[in-house]
C-alpha cells in the first residue's frame, strides 16, 4: 500500500485509490505510484480487472496540484506531463478492462485519468465532470485534448474546453463523457456495487483474455486505417483461438451449459 495511491486485490480486481485528502490532487509523487500500480496490476496473471477511485465521497480528482505547478520550473513541469501522459498510456494499453468509479468531481486532471479509463461510472450527486486548464491559463495537459475530442467529438469538445465548461453528471451522462450513473444511498454502498460489476468481468463469469482482447483491438484500432485494424483483430482472434478459455466456451456452447472461464 503506497501513501499517496492505495493499492488492494479482491479475488481478481486491483483496487488503486487516489488518496491525497481533501481534493485528491495529484502531484508527480502520486502518479509514480499510480505508475507502479499498472505495472503491478499488469504483470499480476491473477489480476483480470482494474478499478480507479478516490480517496472520500466528494473528489475523485481535481486534477494536478496547482502549488506544485506555480513552484516548479517549466523544465520539471514539462516532465511531469510527459510522465503523466506515459502512465495514463500504460493504463489505455494494459490488456485488462479498466473501471473508473467516480465518487465526486472528476475536474481537469482528474477527469483525464477517468478518459483513460475503459468505463466510467459514477456515483449520483451533484458533482461536475470537465476541463477548465483555460482559467489557468494553459491546456488539458494531460491527454485531455486529445482524449475528450475522440469520446465525444472534436467540436464538442473544444467547445468545453475554451469555455471551461463543466457538466454535471446527468449532461456528462447524456453525452457520453460516463457511462452509467448509480443512485446508492452512501458511498460504500457504491464501491460495494462498483466491485460486484468489475467482478463479472473475472472468471469464471467472463473470459477476461478476451475482454482484454477486446479492449486493444478497439484502443489501437481506433487510431489505424481499416485494413490495419482488421489485420490487428485477426491477430487477437488467432491467440485467443489458442486460449483454454476459446475451447471451454465454444465447448460450453455446444453442450448447452454455462461456460467456467479460468483466464487462461
Amino acid at each position: 500500500m503506497g501513501t499517496l495511491v492505495n493499492y488492494t486485490t479482491d479475488k481478481g480486481v486491483a483496487v488503486m485509490t487516489l488518496n491525497d485528502p481533501p481534493v485528491n490532487a495529484y502531484t508527480y509523487e502520486m502518479f509514480k505510484e499510480l505508475d507502479g500500480c499498472i505495472l503491478d496490476a499488469r504483470f499480476d496473471n491473477d489480476v483480470h480487472v482494474i478499478v480507479i477511485t478516490g480517496h472520500g465521497e466528494k473528489y475523485f480528482s481535481a486534477g494536478a496540484d496547482i502549488n506544485m505547478l506555480r513552484e516548479a520550473d517549466p523544465t520539471f513541469k514539462y516532465y511531469f506531463c510527459l510522465h503523466a501522459n506515459e502512465t495514463l498510456t500504460r493504463l489505455e494499453q494494459t490488456p485488462k478492462l479498466v473501471i473508473a468509479a467516480i465518487n465526486g468531481h472528476a475536474i481537469g486532471g482528474g477527469l483525464e485519468i477517468a478518459l483513460a479509463c475503459d468505463l466510467r461510472i459514477a456515483w449520483d450527486g451533484n458533482y461536475q465532470i470537465g476541463l477548465p486548464e483555460v482559467n489557468l491559463g494553459v491546456l488539458p495537459g494531460t491527454g485531455g485534448t486529445q482524449r475528450l475530442a475522440r469520446l465525444v467529438g472534436a467540436s464538442r469538445a473544444l467547445e468545453m474546453m475554451v469555455e471551461a465548461k463543466t457538466l454535471p453528471l446527468d449532461e456528462a451522462l447524456l453525452v457520453g463523457l460516463i457511462h452509467k450513473v448509480w443512485e446508492v444511498p452512501d458511498h460504500e454502498t457504491f464501491m460495494r456495487r462498483i466491485m460486484d460489476y468489475a467482478h463479472e468481468f473475472t472468471p469464471p463469469h467472463r473470459a477476461s483474455l478476451a475482454v482484454g482482447r477486446i479492449k486493444r483491438a478497439v484502443q489501437a484500432g481506433a487510431d489505424m486505417s481499416l485494413d490495419q485494424g482488421l489485420a490487428l483483430e485477426r491477430e487477437l482472434q488467432g491467440e485467443l483461438f489458442r486460449s483454454e478459455d476459446a475451447k471451454e466456451g465454444i465447448l460450453a456452447f455446444t453442450q448447452k451449459r454455462k461456460p467456467a472461464f479460468r483466464g487462461r
